[in-house]
C-alpha cells in the first residue's frame, strides 16, 4: 500500500499532489524548487536555488527514512540549458553515487523556479 510523505522541512505542495510518496520499497518524491521552507519565497539566482532544491530533497528523503545515497533516478528540469554547468557542479555534491539522470530544459517551471529536480530512491 503506497504511503504518503510529508515534512515541514520542505514546502507543502503548491498542487493537488504529495511532497513523496512510498511504494513497493521505493521513494518517488514530486519535483523540489527553490523555495524556502521557513518564508514561502524562492530563493535567489540559479545556484542559490540548486542548494535549496537539494536541501528541500534532503528533508523529504530523510522524512521517508532514505538519502541521496540510495537514489536511483533522478529527473531535472533548467529553465534554461545555459545553466547546465552550474547545476551539475551542484548537483554533482549531493548525488555522489551517480544515479541514472534525465535533464531537460523547459519553457517554465512553477513560481519562476530556474531549476526543479525529482528523485526515485530505494528505501
Amino acid at each position: 500500500m503506497a504511503q504518503v510523505i510529508y515534512t515541514a522541512a520542505a514546502p507543502a505542495a503548491i498542487g493537488p499532489y504529495s511532497q513523496a510518496v512510498k511504494a513497493n520499497g521505493m521513494l518517488f518524491t514530486s519535483g523540489q524548487i527553490g523555495i524556502v521552507p521557513a518564508t514561502g519565497k524562492m530563493a535567489e539566482g540559479l545556484a542559490a536555488q540548486a542548494e535549496q532544491v537539494m536541501q528541500n530533497l534532503a528533508a523529504v528523503l530523510t522524512e521517508a527514512g532514505t538519502s541521496f545515497e540510495k537514489a536511483v533516478k533522478t529527473t531535472c528540469y533548467l529553465a534554461d540549458m545555459a545553466d547546465f554547468a552550474a547545476f551539475n557542479e551542484i548537483y554533482s555534491k549531493y548525488f555522489v553515487g551517480k544515479p541514472a539522470r534525465s535533464c531537460f530544459a523547459v519553457k517554465g517551471l512553477p513560481s519562476g523556479a530556474l531549476v526543479e529536480v525529482e528523485v526515485i530512491a530505494e528505501l
